[in-house]
């Protein structure tokens, strides 16, 4: 398991600091088309929340 996950996401709300650290509790990410993943452009993650800039 990962220690650390890390974000480029500065508008999530679970960037810490917009450090490019994620404080989620959890990371949930799916495919984003019917077959399985084999790049990474082909996933989404669905533990996004927009940060309340």
């Amino acid at each position: 398991m990962a220690k650390d996950v890390l974000c480029e996401v500065n508008s999530c709300a679970y960037n810490i600091n917009s450090e490019n650290k994620c404080g989620a509790t959890q990371i949930y990410i799916v495919n984003n088309k019917k077959d399985d993943a084999s790049t990474s452009s082909e996933t989404d993650c669905k533990t996004f929340e927009p940060a309340d800039l």
